[in-house]
């Protein structure tokens, strides 16, 4: 009689261009998602039953991630011990060969966890160009990895003092996407963390590139609605160019409309990275027999409720 499957948390990372999303999307289209070379290199590890990967955040097309994050399910067949998180590690890396998608670790966890649902944060990193009077500029290396604002140098003071306003918990609905499946979310969301940093080309900055700076926005939230922080950055870009003051960005938000700000406020995808998934450590231990079944630190009826 086979045993319970084993559990595992993943990290991830992959390079968005190449994909519609990080979300399985049907197979016969020109793009398809991470998720679907998940599986299909999951397929190749003979388990007695389909494996799924339950996906903790979701990107859109040309987003990238430094690391996100999944739980999946694998039942091998009787007499047959479960992987331990090297053996599937490198089994994953090598049937998803030659995608932009590689496993960075995997380890047991309990059969309660759920990469959703457990996840205390993520935090985005936004890469932002300047310098480039045209998108011929940008260096080769850099091309779909930044966005290059067009119009000259950017207020930094004047982006930082408006990314204040944004901190802390509000209703974030001029922010959200304006398409009407969002609205079925709750606004409310708490910013733990938006800086504005200076950034560093991936290569250096070759002799060159030297009239180039990269800066970074950097966001923090247990959660965020969709298009969030792509609609969050390019509100700060436009007060930076000044077409948008502080106080007009409070407004905004203040209006809870996403028809508020306009459709070429959205940054761009290709300068947005999920760079980490953050859970708790008692989450994260390895699998084991409580007396009462719980769910990220909830037990199963208080999580339902």
């Amino acid at each position: 009689m086979a045993g319970a499957p084993a559990r595992y948390l993943v990290f991830f990372q992959y390079f968005g261009t190449r994909y519609s999303g990080v979300m399985e999307t049907n197979s016969d289209q020109a793009l398809v998602g991470v998720q679907n070379y998940l599986e299909k290199a999951a397929e190749q590890l003979k388990a007695s039953a389909p494996i799924r990967f339950h996906i903790s955040s979701r990107t859109d097309r040309g987003v990238h991630a430094l690391a996100n994050a999944a739980h999946l399910d694998i039942q091998r067949a009787p007499g047959r011990a479960p992987f331990t998180g090297p053996q599937l590690l490198h089994g994953l890396n090598h049937f998803l060969r030659p995608e932009p998608i590689r496993i960075l670790s995997a380890q047991r966890v309990s059969s309660t966890f759920h990469a959703r649902f457990c996840a205390l944060s993520r935090t985005y990193v936004y890469r932002l160009l300047l310098g480039c009077a045209h998108r011929s500029q940008i260096p080769v290396f850099e091309q779909d990895l930044c966005w290059a604002p067009p119009g000259g140098p950017l207020d930094i003071p004047a982006m930082r003092a408006a990314a204040q306003l944004l901190l802390g918990t509000h209703d974030f609905s001029t922010f959200r996407s304006p398409r009407p499946e969002a609205a079925a979310q709750s606004p409310v969301r708490t910013l733990q963390l938006l800086q504005l940093q200076p950034g560093h080309g991936l290569l250096g900055q070759h002799h060159l590139h030297r009239g180039l700076e990269f800066w970074e926005v950097k966001v923090k939230s247990k959660s965020f609605l969709y298009r969030q922080v792509r609609r969050m950055v390019g509100a700060l870009v436009a007060v930076g160019q000044g077409r948008l003051a502080p106080a007009q960005l409070q407004r905004l938000l203040e209006l809870r409309d996403p028809r508020a700000l306009p459709p070429h406020a959205t940054a761009p995808p290709e300068g947005l990275f999920l760079h980490s998934v953050e859970y708790s450590p008692a989450d994260l231990a390895p699998p084991s027999a409580p007396a009462e079944e719980e769910l990220c630190g909830l037990s199963r009826k208080e999580f339902i409720t």
